[in-house]
């Protein structure tokens, strides 16, 4: 038996051995410890406080298998991958694996051979899982992104509800609950929905001294993201809307000769992602232009700024990433640009992406009948989607169908894949056979079988480049030749380059009219609402901004944080603010525009270093080069 003495010397040299840590970050000891003396636990910390190290690190001293519970797909991939990296056994499943590799992932949990096992809360219903877990010893239950079981959080998952079921049939298993975004209102929910018995709850405050928060209403966003970066000499996070944003914004930095400039977003390929990732995960320099695409379970303390292009589309989502700002506690900065057309535009989009029953409806009704698939029918194979075929049978825009689309991905009634990856091919046929097809198919399989090892037992991913460099044929012919065998049945090929889907849960018309457009209808409605305190939120010029985020995540009381863009406008309107001095300090270095003044003074109002500008020009002290730029006299 080992005393509890040498326990708390086998905590810290696991800390030190796995995660290269001397110490623990805030309140993460006394979540373990509780965790560990299997209590269940309640967790709100905010991002960057290090919640996964909180069911990490008891996984490995607790005799089992920790089963975490996370609602994306992504998020497990990147959280195994990283625990992988760091010499610990994980696995995931999910919908994309193949049966063969679950039952592998199965055996090796039943061996005692991983220690964290993640799923999704979808599998918590599957009659597979739910046998074979039979089989498993579970040390606890870790929910990540709990806030996903209220009906009032951001990402409502009624799959969450699993989760109280299945505890009521593995009693005795401690429950971990972790979220980094809830409201008193969504706390009280999870507490009530994963029925957490004796709860031992740990919440620390949202508030983070170290980030000074700006907004800052703008036109020329191009211009301003580059004054800002001119002078920066750290690593940092600018989040844009779309793809094309953070391709043509990071071509726009690197022709004004900004170096250390990329960009990131889903639609790279997964080699190209890491790749990017690790630069910039390795440098003190790098910056990422980024759609929210980046950023999930990122272990970077050292970014010390955060640019929004755009405001996000809820307070939660914004909270979060700003806070993969300054994890250092070191100064951080995170700036947050819009301006009014902008919030109409994203109105207008909200509106546009929102179909109506009648053509939320029709949407899935045609996805069933374009695969034939008949009610009560579940087709074990995975489809390729003509996103052009739909909108022009529906009439429908390409938001409102995929608005659709993720919203049945989400709720894992399809796996819906819209991202660029490498493509699929699986044999239909034995060896043997195809000698007795036509002659002009069997010498392409033939080429094939030489080619893509594997594809006689199971499904293999693979490039049609490197088909097409061994065979000396171009790609466009071998993916038409594949696609002519797929329609004989010869084989299966799944195109990596366009979006596919596979069915997960039987047709169900009664549900598709019924249960499934009420839960849509609930989550555009959450969704709109979140955006008009996030527009409130933005345009609001007389409250701290920290103190408004507080306030939202139910600390009432809390002081002005001094700091941010409308505390220091404030100072300015009581006490006047002269920087006179700071001005001239500057344009001794060399000439600069207003806008690159405001820039490196901390963002005092332009109007501010106007004021000063006009008193500096009639004291001669300072002389106008040109309509823009200013110089010492």
């Amino acid at each position: 038996m080992i005393s509890s003495q040498e326990f708390q010397q086998l905590k810290y040299d696991t800390l030190k051995h796995f995660w290269g840590y001397d110490s623990f970050r805030d309140s993460q000891e006394e979540i373990i410890d509780s965790v560990i003396t299997e209590k269940d636990t309640l967790v709100l910390l905010p991002t960057g406080a290090g919640k996964s190290l909180c069911y990490q690190l008891p996984a490995l001293l607790k005799e089992g298998v920790c089963l975490v519970i996370s609602p994306l797909l992504a998020l497990m991939k990147d959280q195994v991958n990283q625990l992988k990296h760091r010499g610990i056994e994980a696995e995931y499943l999910s919908s994309e694996l193949e049966d063969v590799d679950a039952e592998l992932i199965f055996n090796r949990c039943k061996e005692g051979l991983i220690k964290l096992l993640y799923i999704s809360p979808e599998r918590l219903s599957n009659a597979q899982f739910l046998q074979n877990v039979e089989d498993i010893q579970l040390s606890f239950i870790a929910v990540d992104e709990a806030h996903c079981i209220s009906e009032w959080g951001q990402d409502f998952r009624p799959s969450y509800q699993n989760i109280k079921e299945f505890r009521k049939n593995n009693t005795g298993i401690p429950c971990l609950a972790l979220t980094a975004t809830a409201t008193p209102k969504v706390l009280e929910e999870i507490k009530i929905k994963l029925e957490l018995k004796n709860v031992n709850v740990f919440q620390k405050s949202f508030k983070r001294k170290n980030i000074k928060i700006f907004t800052d209403e703008v036109s020329d966003k191009f211009q301003r993201v580059l004054d800002i970066l001119k002078y920066n000499s750290n690593s940092g996070i600018v989040y844009v809307r779309t793809r094309k944003e953070a391709e043509l914004l990071t071509a726009f930095l690197q022709k004004n000769n900004l170096k250390n400039i990329d960009f990131f977003h889903a639609g790279l390929k997964t080699k190209e992602k890491n790749a990017k990732q690790s630069l910039w995960n390795n440098s003190s320099q790098h910056v990422l232009i980024s759609t929210n695409a980046f950023g999930m379970g990122i272990d970077k303390d050292n970014v010390r700024f955060v640019i929004h292009f755009s405001p996000s589309s809820s307070l939660e989502n914004y909270y979060q990433e700003i806070g993969r700002a300054g994890r250092d506690g070191k100064e951080s900065f995170a700036f947050l640009l819009w301006n009014k057309q902008e919030l109409v535009n994203f109105d207008q989009i909200l509106k546009n992406q929102t179909p109506s029953k009648s053509e939320f409806q029709k949407i899935i009704t045609y996805l069933y009948s374009i695969f034939q698939i008949a009610e009560y029918e579940l087709p074990e194979k995975v489809f390729q989607l003509n996103m052009a075929g739909i909108q022009n049978f529906t009439k429908l825009s390409t938001a409102k169908i995929k608005n659709v689309l993720n919203f049945l991905h989400n709720q894992e009634i399809i796996y819906f894949n819209d991202n660029k990856s490498l493509s699929s091919l699986e044999l239909l046929m034995q060896a043997d056979e195809i000698d007795q097809l036509p002659q002009k198919d069997a010498y392409f399989i033939e080429l094939l079988l030489r080619t893509v090892s594997g594809i006689t037992s199971h499904k293999v991913m693979f490039s049609e480049q490197q088909v097409s460099n061994k065979i000396g044929v171009g790609i466009p012919l071998i993916k038409e030749r594949l696609k002519e065998l797929h329609q004989k049945n010869y084989l299966e090929y799944v195109d990596g380059a366009l979006s596919s889907v596979k069915f997960l849960k039987p047709r169900d018309e009664r549900a598709v009219q019924g249960a499934y457009w009420n839960l849509f209808e609930h989550i555009q409605k959450n969704k709109i609402q979140k955006w008009e305190e996030m527009k409130f939120y933005v345009e609001n010029k007389e409250y701290c901004k920290m103190r408004l985020i507080l306030s939202y995540f139910g600390e009432k009381n809390s002081k002005n944080c001094d700091q941010c863009s409308v505390c220091e406008q404030n100072k300015q309107s009581i006490f006047g603010k002269n920087i006179s001095l700071q001005i001239v300090d500057l344009l001794a270095k060399k000439p600069s525009t207003i806008e690159e003044l405001s820039v490196q003074l901390s963002y005092h109002p332009k109007e501010n270093i106007l004021e000063n500008l006009i008193f500096l020009l009639d004291s001669g002290k300072v002389k106008m080069l040109n309509f823009r730029t200013y110089t010492l006299a």
